[in-house]
């Protein structure tokens, strides 16, 4: 029996909860390093705190989508997941900010971490089923469709919740700067604010979404159920995935090696990015980032706080701005490669992106001009005006990054082995993300004595290690695999 189509508003209804989750990731993106350092946290240690995003995924993906793929109940076979998961990570964007409350029983540092955690691990319980359902509700014919919707709804999800902080000041007009040890109003009620997205949308996919019967999938899937078969032991199933990583086919060791410096960058741009401007084009102090200096103090100088309050609202323009320039490239990704080959074009997506980390270092002008945003109008730095320049590059490598590294590596792969091999293929995301974790913020301290402005520019001499890594791939594909990826 042939899977039944699906209303455009049943495809939509989906994915919608993408747009929260999204919108989540989104906001942890860009405010988590200004939570921390408001919280406490010296900026070498900015990137430990980082490490529960990668060491989440490596460990909860893998996990909620075997145990997914195993559980049929009343609420449905990923929803139960998809719902726990939201409520999780909602909770923890509700705490996030308020960490300060809860001094009695930890220091507020320490409570934002566990919090990140938390936060990491329920935004990966609720996404790796999300995808699934995806592809579990969605016929084939109607894919091109379903992921396009996920694609849009994930963009729209990562510009406003990267913007919310931005709109909340300048806009709503609430206070933008934090006082010690505590969390600025914009930040707190952003975090509000996405908590409640995040979960009022995944509720919209849940009760608007019916999963479909354990026969009828089977049906519609043309899956034979078979009878048990004697189970392996723990120590012979890791024996056999050993066997796997070790002969994985050459295409995926080389892809590996690009993955490694790609997402080496990204982590840093994400840790570091706030501590970066702040310093380089509103012209704070590296003191201002110490606590042991900080914790001499009664208060925060009014002008410090408003330009570290100023500086972090800025993060998340810039980042909405390099999601919204992927978004645009994504549209005509699969044309130029489909014209000039995977990996030219993904090596020269790569190049732009390092070339748009390096290219901060032309943009410390400090004079203040006047802006027109629409939303509304703000003074900034000239500098950090010009910052949207490199985004354009950072977005185009972005776009290239999802998606082209699994374009690549599906050609190469044995068709009865892709679904384990994308999973492997996920250490490569996880891996890099770890190492930046470990010894980026060792980097920045005993290096570039605190100065984050250079470890932005150690981004993007790794992203073109990356760009010059993806000649030695081999591309076996005689034809450009259309692919729709999104992740972190």
């Amino acid at each position: 029996m042939k899977q039944p189509t699906l209303p455009f508003w049943q495809v939509w209804n989906v994915s919608f909860g993408f747009l929260g989750v999204q919108l989540g990731f989104a906001l942890q993106n860009a405010n988590v390093s200004r939570v921390l350092s408001d919280l406490g946290a010296d900026l070498h240690s900015l990137s430990l705190f980082w490490l529960a995003a990668p060491i989440m995924g490596l460990l909860v993906q893998p996990i909620v989508g075997a145990a997914s793929d195993r559980t049929w109940n009343k609420i449905g076979r990923r929803k139960p997941f998809i719902l726990g998961g939201a409520l999780a990570a909602a909770l923890g964007m509700f705490l996030m900010p308020n960490a300060s409350i809860f001094v009695a029983f930890l220091a507020p540092m320490l409570f934002g971490g566990i919090i990140l955690a938390l936060m990491d691990g329920a935004f990966n319980v609720t996404m790796q089923p999300f995808r699934a359902l995806v592809s579990d509700m969605v016929p084939d014919q109607q894919r091109t469709l379903g992921y396009s919707i996920q694609a849009l709804l994930i963009n729209i999800g990562a510009v406003i919740g990267s913007i919310l902080p931005f709109v909340l000041t300048n806009v709503i007009g609430l206070d933008n700067t934090a006082e010690k040890g505590q969390v600025a109003e914009t930040v707190t009620w952003a975090f509000y604010i996405g908590g409640t997205a995040l979960l009022g949308t995944v509720l919209w996919t849940c009760f608007r979404t019916k999963e479909y019967a354990p026969d009828d999938y089977n049906r519609y899937k043309k899956i034979t159920v078979e009878k048990p078969t004697v189970k392996f032991s723990l120590a012979k199933r890791l024996a056999a995935f050993w066997q796997l990583f070790i002969h994985m086919p050459k295409t995926m060791r080389q892809l590996a090696l690009v993955q490694f410096f790609s997402w080496f960058s990204l982590f840093i741009m994400w840790v570091y990015s706030g501590p970066a401007i702040a310093q380089y084009i509103w012209g704070i102090e590296s003191k201002w980032f110490d606590p042991v200096y900080l914790h001499t103090l009664d208060t925060i100088p009014e002008d410090i706080a408003a330009a570290k309050g100023a500086a972090g609202d800025w993060v998340g323009i810039i980042f909405a701005a390099y999601s919204l320039f992927a978004a645009f490239f994504s549209i005509v990704l699969t044309r130029i490669a489909n014209r000039f080959g995977r990996k030219l074009t993904y090596s020269l997506s790569l190049l732009a992106g390092g070339l748009g980390y390096i290219s901060f270092l032309l943009f410390q002008n400090a004079e203040i001009v006047h802006v027109n945003l629409l939303l509304t109008q703000i003074d900034i730095p000239q500098g950090a005006l010009n910052l949207l320049i490199p985004m354009i590059g950072i977005g185009i490598a972005w776009a290239a990054i999802l998606a082209m590294p699994y374009a690549i590596l599906s050609s190469s792969l044995p068709a009865d082995k892709t679904g384990v091999y994308m999973g492997i293929f996920n250490f490569t995301i996880a891996a890099p993300q770890i190492v930046s974790g470990l010894v980026a913020g060792q980097i920045l301290k005993y290096v570039f004595d605190n100065q984050a402005i250079n470890i932005i520019v150690l981004a993007g001499v790794s992203m073109i290690l990356g760009a010059i890594a993806v000649y030695f791939v081999e591309d076996n594909g005689d034809e450009i695999v259309e692919l729709d990826v999104q992740g972190h």
